[in-house]
This record gives structure tokens, sequence and C-alpha cells, in this order.
């Protein structure tokens, strides 16, 4: 099935600078990929082999995993990323549920809006799968930030780590 994304792809920051919002390329490895997740979640590094290869198996998912980026125009360097996994279910008519993962603005980008751009562009991908709903975890400190992009508090997340 083929991806598409919002008609607000493009966008442009609050001081002049464009951005453009797509999906992950391999090339993107070159772009500041890796760097900008690190500071999501520090990670060693990862080896280009590692990278094509996860990438290729995330790209056979189809539309049921979107890697979204925002690259800079004017210097190429990606400034934020985000991800969705859509998940089906036997619940609900067979429905399906969107995860929102790994959502990053690089430090020297953030306040331009970039973060919020690219969750609700990766919530309007979860709609036109057919996603009743669209969940994700976060801290504390970021509630905030995802109540404007329209998401409530709801439940309690648990974590059991490996």
């Amino acid at each position: 099935m083929e991806q598409t994304l919002p008609s607000a792809a493009a966008a442009a920051g609050g001081d002049g600078e464009a951005y453009l919002i797509r999906p992950l390329e391999l090339a993107d490895i070159s772009k500041g990929f890796l760097d900008l997740l690190n500071q999501l979640s520090p990670s060693p590094p990862l080896a280009e082999e590692a990278f094509r290869a996860r990438f290729e198996e995330l790209a056979a998912l189809g539309a049921d995993h979107l890697v979204l980026v925002a690259e800079d125009a004017a210097t190429g360097r990606l400034a934020a990323a985000g991800a969705l996994l859509v998940e089906r279910k036997f619940i609900r008519r067979c429905g399906r549920v969107g995860h929102v993962e790994d959502v990053v603005v690089d430090a020297a980008a953030r306040g331009r809006g970039l973060g919020e751009r690219v969750v609700r562009c990766l919530v309007e991908h979860a709609r036109g799968r057919g996603c009743y709903k669209v969940i994700l975890n976060c801290t504390t400190e970021l509630t905030g930030f995802y109540a404007k992009c329209g998401f409530v508090e709801k439940n309690v997340q648990m974590g059991l780590y490996f």
C-alpha cells in the first residue's frame, strides 16, 4: 500500500527557515539521523551495515511502519524525527492502533514547532491507515507538548526492561 503524507508535509520554521517533513531515507545516516536519535536515548555507535539492514527490514513492513524526519532545506541536516508503528488487533473488529515512538527534535532546533509538525503528520498517517486510536508514552515533562498535539493523559504506563 502506498504511503501518503498529509498535505502539510513541507513546513516553514518561525524565523524563515524551511524544513521538509518526509519519510526516512537510507542517505539520512549521513544527514545526522543517528546523532539526532542519540539526543533521545544515548546508544552505542551503529555501523552503516546495521543501519541499512534495519532500514530494509522496516521498509518491508510498508505503511505499517513510518519514520518521518524534518530536514533543514538550507543545510540538508535532520532537525527532527518520529515514528509510527501500526498494530493490528483482534479487538474492535480487527482494528488498528497507532503507536508514536522516538520523537526527537535537535537541541538547536527546538521551539520552532518541528516536533508538533512531525507528530501531527504521524497522527494523520495513522488516521489514513484506519487506526481507531493513537497512543504514546512520554515523560511527565512532555505531557504539555503532547497535549498541544491533541493527546490526553490516559491510563498508566509500566515497563519491564531487559
